[in-house]
């Protein structure tokens, strides 16, 4: 039989360059060789060829017909239209073909590529995984609600890792939140009661206990309500894995795979525990940040200022406005406590805490409630600022703050004021013909000194008249051309002589707009304003009762 040649140092470099004669080592290369005539027949190969396939017959090759691939390619390469190194499978091997001219034909030297094959393949895996985890924890961290964070992990399991997904949450009561994804379908979100021991492992993975092996789930058992509306075809997989959190297990995912779909293999089965940990830990800061956020706004509600209304003939209007935009509470701080009917005055504080942001915001908690707590004293408003400042000098806090208090009565038409001010701003009157007064009330801020002497001061509203209580946000305001210019109190008082007999709202409004106008863009202090005003006359009397300053409860 012809034998191939291997050239030696002194052959040919092109393989083309030379023809195989009859040497005895060519039965002893290492890759399989064959040798097709040129009618495509097999009319030679060498012993790893033999070992290879093992059907053909010890003299000759010709019973054996070469696989479509290898004639395909013979039959090109005879014809001088091959292009690059043809490639196929024989068995369960691949193998590269790469053609030597012989006497006798072609000798095809068959390289085994099926190795670097599976690595590229098991790299391109998990390259293509890695992107996934990568996509789905930067995707689910641009989220922190847990309902959306729950929708894209099992949207994202169904397309990349099974036919349908199933993600459930621990449960608030006895309802769980069960998100329901098929592959290119709409993800389903429902609350419903579930007994989660009639899924195998569910209750373990609920629990944060490891998951079981895909091979120990029985699909005939696992529930109706696991399996998506429109899956296709009986469940013929499952996987069941926790969804670790902090601390606490934020969930558990289940995959399915439906019957004509291969089982999940051990390599899958680690990349859903690793997906299941990106999600869950994506899950467990949204549910972290979800209860903070309903904390904070519990712990806020009673810090924000009320939202103001006429009160036993009185219109009281309010404005606020944070140091910073993203704030929503301060130093600064009003409150109307309404009097029990009309016969009784109405109490109204308004005050300044030095600083700003949340620090201040929690003294100017405390100062509020313990002024609700000193409310059936409110008649004597120096008794009620000795006992203030009493608890401030007690308190931990090494703040303290300004205050203008006012006890408000109707007689008629016009409204009866007293107020004293605790080393604040004096309150300004704007009189029915833009006449603008300052009240005369002196007193010394409360949790500094020991005591707080002041001076309690008595005016009336006419019809159509307002008082002014406002905090040094507003006058100390810099801006103006220069960006160095304070607001101050001369174009405060120029700003209320123009409003004269418009209602407290729209003088709050102006004030307020009329100071951010001066601001522009620069920083500033918490500003606030309360006006309280004698209705003119002809217009509604204002008749609200106790519930009529939205926001804090009367006495």
């Amino acid at each position: 039989m012809p034998q191939l040649v291997i050239p030696s140092p002194g052959s040919p470099t092109h393989p083309g360059d030379a023809r195989v004669g009859s040497v005895p080592t060519w039965d002893d290369a290492p890759c399989p060789v064959l040798v097709l005539d040129a009618h495509g027949r097999v009319v030679g190969r060498n012993r790893a060829a033999r070992l290879l396939v093992p059907g053909l017959p010890s003299d000759d090759g010709s019973s054996w017909e070469p696989p479509g691939w290898l004639s395909d390619a013979h039959r090109r390469h005879t014809g001088g239209t091959a292009e690059g190194a043809p490639s196929g499978t024989i068995g369960d091997r691949v193998f590269e073909a790469r053609p030597t001219p012989t006497a006798d034909g072609v000798a095809w030297w068959l390289v085994d590529d099926t190795d670097r094959r599976l690595a590229e393949a098991a790299l391109l895996r998990a390259q293509d995984r890695t992107d996934t985890a990568s996509l789905l924890f930067s995707t689910l961290l641009s989220s922190l609600n847990v309902p959306r964070c729950a929708e894209i992990a099992a949207r994202m399991a169904a397309d990349h890792l099974a036919d349908a997904a199933v993600l459930v949450t621990p449960p608030v009561g006895r309802r769980y939140a069960v998100t329901h994804a098929r592959r290119g379908e709409p993800v389903v979100q429902e609350t419903r009661q579930v007994d989660p021991h009639g899924v195998p492992g569910l209750a373990e993975a609920l629990r944060g206990f490891p998951p079981v092996p895909a091979r120990w789930i029985n699909p005939d058992d696992i529930p109706g309500w696991v399996v998506p509306d429109g899956f296709a075809g009986p469940v013929g997989s499952v996987i069941v894995t926790p969804l670790p959190g902090h601390g606490v297990p934020a969930g558990a995912l289940i995959l399915l795979r439906s019957g004509t779909e291969q089982a999940f293999t051990p390599d899958e089965e680690r990349f859903a525990r690793l997906f299941a940990a990106r999600a869950g830990t994506a899950l467990s800061a949204a549910r972290l940040y979800s209860e903070q956020t309903a904390i904070t706004a519990t712990l806020m509600r009673d810090l924000l200022p009320p939202a103001l209304h006429s009160v036993h003939g009185v219109e009281y209007a309010g404005r606020y406005r944070a140091a910073a935009d993203h704030e929503r509470v301060g130093g600064d701080f009003y409150d109307v406590h309404p009097g029990a009917d009309a016969s009784e005055e109405t109490f109204v504080v308004l005050g300044d805490v030095a600083g700003k942001g949340l620090d201040a915001a929690v003294l100017t908690g405390k100062i509020r409630n313990t002024l609700q707590a000193l409310l059936p004293l409110a008649s004597d408003h120096q008794q009620v600022l000795s006992l203030l400042n009493g608890a401030l000098l007690n308190s931990h806090h090494a703040r303290f703050a300004t205050l203008v208090l006012a006890s408000v009565k109707r007689h008629g038409d016009t409204v009866r004021l007293r107020l004293t001010s605790a080393g604040h701003l004096p309150p300004l009157v704007v009189r029915a013909d833009g006449t603008v007064e300052e009240v005369d009330t002196r007193g010394t801020l409360v949790g500094a000194l020991p005591t707080t002497p002041g001076r309690t001061a008595e005016t009336d509203l006419a019809p159509g008249e307002t008082c002014l209580l406002y905090t040094d946000g507003i006058t100390e305001a810099r801006g103006g051309p220069l960006g160095d210019e304070l607001f101050g109190e001369h174009r405060l008082r120029k700003a209320l002589a123009e409003c004269a007999g418009m209602p407290g709202e729209a003088i709050v409004e102006r004030v307020q707009m009329l100071a951010a106008q001066w601001l522009g863009s620069g920083r500033h202090d918490d500003m606030a304003a309360v006006a309280i005003g004698a209705p003119r006359r002809g217009a509604p009397g204002g008749t609200g009762g106790r519930n009529a300053v939205a926001g804090r409860p009367g006495r």
